[in-house]
């Protein structure tokens, strides 16, 4: 499909959006926190992907390359959106604070309370963590991502990915212990 999408067809790549979009929705939502960004990119990166795809060596690492065009974008968005913060002064806490894990069987005030400490601890956690290992760790683990994936979205060899993977569970391990995260039985 990713050969004849490359070769100009536009039912292909239409299969391919279908194929895709709902992991890069996922990826690049988790990392802006809103919808309608999280949409914009995502179509950036689609229309980026079919201007780029005559381009694409390796048809065979498109979901990757596809990735790697996300990265890129969120990052763009980032450092915007910080150039932006530097002119207006609200401050919004925790990028993790906006997740809404699952509790079953809680009064909904004290499963909100709950989730919300959850998801401070947890942006505690990934800010202890490096820039490159806190998205190793995310396409780790949020993305599902195998090693080899990451290694060609990072531009990095596996094992300097294995590496920070290792280094950022360490890491999340050691910071758990110290914030009472998993401790506790949920009420």
């Amino acid at each position: 499909m990713v050969k004849k999408a490359k070769a100009g067809s536009r039912s292909a790549f239409a299969e391919l959006v279908d194929l895709f979009q709902d992991d890069i929705f996922k990826m690049v939502f988790y990392r802006t926190r809103t919808q309608m960004d999280a949409e914009d990119i995502t179509q950036e990166v689609f229309m980026q992907a079919f201007k780029k795809l005559p381009g694409l060596k390796k048809v065979e690492r498109f979901k990757s390359w596809l990735f790697s065009i996300a990265i890129n974008r969120v990052r763009d968005f980032s450092r915007k959106k910080r150039f932006r913060s530097l002119f207006h002064a609200s401050d919004t806490g925790s990028d993790f604070q906006s997740f809404d894990p699952q509790i079953e069987g809680q009064p909904e005030a004290v499963g909100e309370l709950v989730k919300q400490d959850f998801w401070k601890q947890i942006g505690m956690i990934m800010d202890k963590l490096s820039r490159m290992e806190r998205e190793v760790f995310l396409l780790r683990f949020l993305d599902l991502l195998s090693i080899r994936e990451i290694s060609s979205v990072l531009h990095k060899n596996e094992s300097t990915i294995k590496t920070y993977l290792y280094r950022a569970l360490v890491k999340f391990r050691q910071n758990a212990s110290t914030l009472e995260l998993f401790k506790e039985e949920m009420p």
